[in-house]
């Protein structure tokens, strides 16, 4: 089984996705210990001198200049988890609770926040006893940080609110801690605000959704090369030297790949020195590698600032080395909404070109002799006609899941919060937009491997025969109309899992 020591300098996004999505271990530092103690030896100084100090003497947001008398100050701290615990709607994914919980473990293990290492010590033990907080879709602005999704997260720590049941009901926490023989804490002197003054949820969410984007652009390149060969492209245009003139690294790699996947190819070899082959494809073809590549160098923008995000301290106040307890905004969200905005437009884009593809695919008029909507039987049968519209329905969504949430800001806390960065709803937009995303790939795949079946005899490229065999069983053979939803089903599955693509890469090499 996997560890993920928390160091006092961080962690990777991977050690985020074992945690998230696998079964991996989490444990502290000694050093980390040591770092929390420490800063919070300051905090207990602050506490002992009697001056004010944001969060630690006084409340809240706008009532910040409110003192809060030293007897009252851990009933503040519990009072701020249960006040602030006030989102509403359908549970978080599970993948999403976990990585937000590990990222403040994070956070408080880089000992500027102040608290006492049983803190980071209960949310560790919540990961490792697989209890995941029921956190509502809906009460984050992204800046304060996600504070309603934390304070769910922390308010079971304190044994109130609710956890994911084994079948994604919701129990009681406290029933949960029971069971897995843990105890509540009980929160001192800054420690409640330091659990929920993070960008973790959005920071979580990213790193899930740069993960996926990853896989997603690699198969945009497979599925669009599919349909490129079952439609009597051209390779021409994805020769390196074409590239190279227009320096955009994800282009090329795009193009790279695209260029691979169409040799050793009977089907490409047909009408190569054929005079009658169209001069030019249309764009939807000749441009994949322009818009996939530019996706794949968003991404790479966006990689960069989760990376900065990993490193930072997210809280407000932070505690300084030099004893000093100072109010910041690096709990604000807009690098991480920006970024998710950003990644969110590349991957419609993604998604609306293959569409493109595959109404080409399906148009007799432009699929190079194809049958109309890939039946062998039009008229009768429909082949996948009502595919393409679904396809096209998702692309409608995935535009207006690309317009920016992060433009979006409405003030808050009697204007003492005046400007919110709306990173939680651009984040969890987002990873709407690569679920739609897998769904349009899988919808170019299922066309692909129509046309490249209906090319026969002609045998495919190794990337075509591939791509047959894996969606073979669900799609059959080219005939009469079937029931179509279990095939684009199967076909989600084979575009969202690592098989095809590893079956390709056993072919051509790895896909850059």
């Amino acid at each position: 089984m996997t560890t993920v020591t928390i160091q006092p300098t961080g962690i990777s996004a991977d050690d985020v996705l074992s945690v998230a999505r696998g079964t991996a271990k989490v444990v502290l530092d000694p050093a980390t210990i040591d770092a929390m103690a420490t800063s919070r030896a300051i905090v207990d100084g602050i506490e002992s001198s009697g001056r004010p100090v944001y969060g630690v003497s006084t409340g809240f947001g706008a009532l910040a200049n409110t003192f809060i008398a030293p007897q009252r100050r851990a009933e503040l701290q519990h009072a701020l988890i249960r006040s602030h615990a006030a989102g509403v709607g359908a549970p978080m994914p599970r993948e999403v609770v976990r990585a937000m919980m590990l990222l403040r473990v994070r956070s408080l293990a880089l000992g500027r926040s102040g608290v006492r290492p049983v803190v980071a010590e209960a949310l560790v033990d919540l990961l490792n006893h697989d209890i995941t907080p029921w956190v509502p879709e809906h009460g984050s602005l992204g800046a304060s940080g996600d504070l309603a999704p934390l304070a769910h997260c922390a308010l079971a720590l304190l044994g109130e609110g609710w956890v994911l049941g084994p079948a994604g009901e919701r129990q009681d926490a406290a029933d949960a801690l029971t069971a897995a023989g843990l105890k509540p804490i009980e929160l001192a002197a800054k420690e409640g605000l330091a659990l929920i003054n993070g960008t973790d949820g959005m920071l979580g969410m990213l790193l899930l959704a740069i993960n996926d984007a990853a896989h997603l652009f690699a198969m945009a390149d497979v599925t669009a090369a599919l349909a490129i060969e079952a439609m009597l492209g051209s390779e021409r245009p994805f020769l390196p030297e074409l590239h190279a003139i227009r320096p955009h690294p994800g282009q090329a790699a795009s193009a790279a790949n695209i260029h691979r996947l169409l040799q050793d190819s009977r089907v490409m070899d047909s009408h190569r020195d054929d005079l009658a082959h169209a001069v030019q494809d249309a764009y939807s073809m000749r441009c994949a590698p322009q818009v996939a590549g530019a996706a794949r160098d968003t991404l790479d923008f966006v990689r960069t600032v989760a990376a900065r995000e990993l490193v930072s301290v997210v809280d407000n106040p932070v505690v300084l080395p030099d004893g000093r307890v100072e109010s910041t905004g690096n709990f604000h969200g807009a690098p991480l909404g920006f970024a998710a905005d950003f990644l969110a437009i590349a991957a419609a884009e993604v998604g609306a070109i293959a569409e493109r593809r595959v109404d080409r695919l399906l148009d007799v008029t432009r699929s190079r002799e194809l049958p109309a909507f890939l039946s062998p039987d039009a008229g009768v049968n429909s082949g996948l006609m009502i595919a393409q519209y679904t396809a096209a329905g998702i692309v409608a969504e995935n535009r207006r899941l690309a317009a920016p949430a992060s433009v979006d800001s409405l003030p808050t806390s009697g204007m003492q919060e005046d400007h919110v960065s709306m990173g939680w709803a651009a984040a969890k937009k987002l990873r709407s937009v690569l679920d739609n995303l897998t769904s349009l790939l899988a919808v170019e795949l299922l066309a692909g491997v129509r046309g490249l079946q209906l090319r026969a005899p002609l045998e495919p490229s190794p990337a075509g025969r591939a791509a047959v065999t894996a969606l073979g069983p669900a799609a059959g053979e080219p005939g009469p109309d079937v029931f179509l939803a279990p095939v684009m089903e199967a076909a989600r599955a084979v575009v969202a899992g690592p098989e095809l693509r590893a079956a390709i890469e056993r072919e051509v090499g790895p896909l850059g």
